[in-house]
């Protein structure tokens, strides 16, 4: 009793039977495909929200969050750096390092890029000591002096070598002999294989001590650069910025964003496209709420006269039907969002039931570096997504209600 009449009769026009029962079935209809579309829409996103971090996640274990590192020369002063670093709260570790890219030749040839490191501070930026990582040997392996190399998965296979066989290292620097100009190859004997999940690393790194690669390279004490693990990767330039500024002098500054900038536009444009895409299947229910409720203004004609008589204005009469269509979004709406969260969060397990019934692995291990369905439900994605919806579902009543809105009460009432 203390709903405005236009709410009021929107919501008994919900609750009535329809004298058309067809008029029911397309508002079920109705419901049902935005209900539909916005669980797809929530369960999409949420596995590419998943993947894009577990991409980010086992790149970053193998990466720096930030790089400072020398502009056009060896950085000799880098203890400077890495003590500059530490004092920074914002830092987790810092180590120096030097890259470079190769050709490795063992029974076949294979482009890859050389890292040098110090193991026993290695551990402060990745996670390539760890257990779980190298596959054999160890990182422990890679003493001075003793040009041990370990390589990533991948690149052993490619290389075709093993723990134990020899791969010769050739960089494109050139020196002087009394036959000309040649390049410098050098020797290493293959230590470890390790395997990070992330193919760029396991095809294509290769990882030396930094004083061996130092002598190859003939940098004397210089480095490239240090490598610096955040406890806030998010503020990865800032604190590389700042280092530098610090430090004095020109500088290059990198952080995990800018170097893989490439990967993270195209997946942040897939996971858009999709979006854009499954965002149809919403459009869809929406059009059925137009089409139901194009005949419920013409099962009513007699009804919207009456109201019309009774003084109920055109206004009052548009809001009716705009409240009753917006009523069939927000349910389609709620059972939508409720249906993917629940989905969402027991996908990994309709994923191994549909596996134990089929009796076949849909991601093999062999195949796919990711094996299950990683899932990332973001509630910003869970509100844009309710938000589009009820924007269409709104949308979708205005013509009807507009419609009905012109009737005339005595053109409507005419033949009853």
């Amino acid at each position: 009793m203390f709903k405005p009449i236009p709410v009021a009769i929107g919501l008994r026009y919900l609750r009535a039977k329809r004298r058309n029962g067809f008029i029911s079935f397309i508002s079920l209809a109705s419901i049902a495909g935005i209900a539909l579309g916005v669980t797809a829409l929530i369960t999409t996103l949420a596995v590419m929200s998943g993947f894009q971090r577990e991409i980010r996640d086992r790149m970053l274990q193998m990466a720096a969050h930030a790089t400072v590192s020398a502009y056009g020369e060896p950085l000799t002063d880098w203890q400077r750096a890495v003590d500059a670093a530490i004092a920074d709260k914002r830092v987790a570790g810092a180590a120096p390092y030097i890259e470079k890219e190769t050709l490795l030749s063992g029974a076949r040839n294979q482009p890859a890029l050389v890292r040098g490191v110090l193991p026993d501070q290695e551990s402060k930026v990745s996670v390539l000591a760890s257990k779980k990582i190298m596959k054999q040997g160890s990182l422990e392996s890679l003493t001075p002096g003793s040009y041990n190399i370990v390589l990533g998965k991948e690149l052993a296979m490619w290389l075709g070598v093993g723990v134990g066989d020899s791969v010769v290292m050739m960089t494109s620097d050139f020196r002087s002999t009394p036959m000309g100009a040649l390049p410098q190859l050098k020797r290493f004997t293959v230590s470890g294989i390790f395997e990070a999940g992330y193919n760029e690393f396991d095809k294509g790194l290769a990882v030396v001590n930094l004083h061996d690669i130092q002598r190859v390279l003939r940098m004397g004490d210089g480095v490239t650069g240090v490598r610096l693990k955040l406890h806030d990767m998010d503020l990865a330039w800032d604190v590389a910025r700042d280092l530098a500024l610090r430090l004095g002098g020109p500088y290059n500054v990198s952080d995990w964003t800018s170097d893989n900038a490439n990967m993270f536009r195209a997946l942040k444009m897939e996971k858009t496209i999709m979006a854009i895409l499954l965002s149809l299947i919403i459009a869809m229910g929406a059009f059925n709420l137009v089409s139901s409720q194009v005949m419920l203004v013409t099962d009513k004609q007699a009804d919207i006269a009456i109201l019309r008589t009774l003084g109920l204005t055109p206004r009052g009469v548009m809001q009716v039907f705009v409240v009753q269509g917006t009523l069939i979004g927000v349910i389609g709406t709620v059972l939508g969002v409720i249906g993917g969260i629940v989905l969402t969060l027991n996908l990994e397990h309709i994923l191994k039931a549909i596996e134990n019934v089929l009796g076949v692995q849909l991601l093999p291990e062999d195949v796919y570096y990711i094996t299950g369905l990683p899932t990332d439900l973001q509630s910003s994605d869970v509100v844009a997504i309710a938000a589009v919806a009820l924007a269409m579902a709104f949308l979708a009543t205005i013509y009807p209600a507009w419609r009905a809105a012109r009737t005339a009460p005595a053109e409507a009432l005419r033949y009853e």
